[in-house]
């Protein structure tokens, strides 16, 4: 019955100004996500983006549309000419299979002042309409059905469908470009996806301990990095082959620290690997207190090894709550296949949980860290990894 989805967007437009550049960018996006879909077209209409479905399932259209950053929430609707007639007519064709589970409402919004119909007199007469054919009853101020119209001077829109909840945020590519520690974990994916919804392009780099370990944590990153490009056009991947400095900082560095200096070390090599990419920022899944390294000493004592400003949307979220999210974003049921991750080679029993400044640059003096950066640079595999919407399994990497 419906023929277009309205999405809305909030926070696109408060930027006055700069709206324009936004509302593009978001028109860019959207239409990249729907790639391959026989939907008709995306277009710009009256503070809103309205996607005309062509022949597209709507589940499908709205499944893509519901995790692209900026946009508020997603209507399903049936497109009519602005004019009272057709308006009555296309209302009444959608109520004749509407049946609302209890009171109901109609909701006429004009972004056409000029139309002739005032918006109560409007909403009165198809709300007669509804409840004589439907037999519910009307309440204006907590019905929980709403059948809806919107009036552009262009065209208008009835819709008796729920009003879908999308992403919010901002536009993804439209506030600069960062690089995701990205692990195969469940933390670090849903900072990608929250700085997604910043306006932020993410790249990504993966740091695995082949050929000490499995290969299985590299194919997961590239599956997570596949989600994450669903909302942007592509990921760009970086993966550090690990194990053998994990190795070198065993031989060398005093156990409680070696968690420590992992991380020092991952964070000297993303900097460079960030700057040599034109990233911005470095942005990792640490929310303080849930792991060793992780409490605020020691990620003071971590940050000061990048060059860059490290950002940790997840830093005051309970696991609990990063889980829901990652449930709710389809990067879970990736996170908990079971791999073989660089963060456990080594692992001492008793990390250091309050490790000094002073005694872990000490610890470094013994290792060559300059080299192992260089190195890494020099041996890093880059992928592009492409949206995924099936996630049933296959590779969506193509080596850069």
């Amino acid at each position: 019955m419906n023929d277009v989805i309205l999405a809305q967007y909030n926070e696109v437009a408060l930027k006055l100004g700069h709206r324009s550049m936004f509302v593009g960018r978001l028109l860019q996006n959207v239409r990249a996500s729907l790639k391959g879909l026989p939907t008709a077209s995306v277009r710009s209409r009256s503070g809103r983006l309205v996607v005309e479905l062509g022949s597209a399932a709507e589940e499908e259209v709205l499944r893509r549309l519901r995790v692209q950053p900026g946009l508020a929430n997603l209507i399903p609707a049936r497109r009519c000419r602005p004019e009272v007639e057709d308006i009555e007519r296309t209302a009444a064709e959608l109520i004749r299979t509407w049946r609302p589970p209890g009171s109901f409402r109609v909701d006429v919004r004009r972004a056409d002042k000029n139309f002739p119909v005032k918006s109560p007199e409007l909403a009165a007469r198809i709300g007669a309409m509804a409840g004589e054919v439907t037999g519910a009853p009307v309440d204006l101020k907590s019905a929980p059905s709403v059948l809806r119209v919107i009036i552009s001077r262009e065209e208008a829109w009835v819709a008796t469908s729920d009003r879908i909840e999308g992403a919010g945020g901002l536009p993804a590519s439209t506030a600069g470009r960062v690089l995701l520690l990205l692990s195969g974990g469940i933390d670090s994916p849903v900072a990608g996806l929250r700085m997604l919804r910043r306006g932020c392009r993410l790249d990504a780099i993966h740091f695995h301990s082949a050929p000490f370990l499995d290969r299985t944590s590299q194919e997961k990153a590239r599956r997570l990095a596949a989600v994450l490009a669903r909302g942007q056009t592509s990921v760009r991947l970086s993966l550090i082959a690990f194990g053998e400095m994990q190795s070198e900082i065993v031989r060398t560095a005093p156990q409680p620290l070696r968690v420590v200096l992992y991380r020092r070390m991952m964070m000297r090599i993303a900097s460079e690997v960030a700057r040599v990419d034109f990233c911005s920022a470095l942005v990792t899944g640490e929310s303080l207190g849930q792991v060793a390294s992780q409490t605020l000493a020691n990620m003071a004592v971590i940050e000061s090894a990048a060059g860059l400003p490290v950002l940790r949307p997840l830093v005051g979220m309970e696991k609990l709550e990063i889980t829901r999210y990652a449930r709710r974003n389809d990067t879970y049921r990736i996170s908990v296949v079971p791999d073989q991750d660089c963060c456990t080679l080594f692992v001492p029993r008793h990390p250091a949980t309050g490790a000094r400044l002073g005694e872990v640059e000490a610890a470094e003096r013994s290792i060559s860290m300059d080299s192992m950066v260089e190195k890494a640079l020099a041996e890093r595999i880059r992928e592009r990894i492409h949206p995924e919407w099936e996630l049933d399994g296959r590779s969506a990497a193509a080596e850069l």
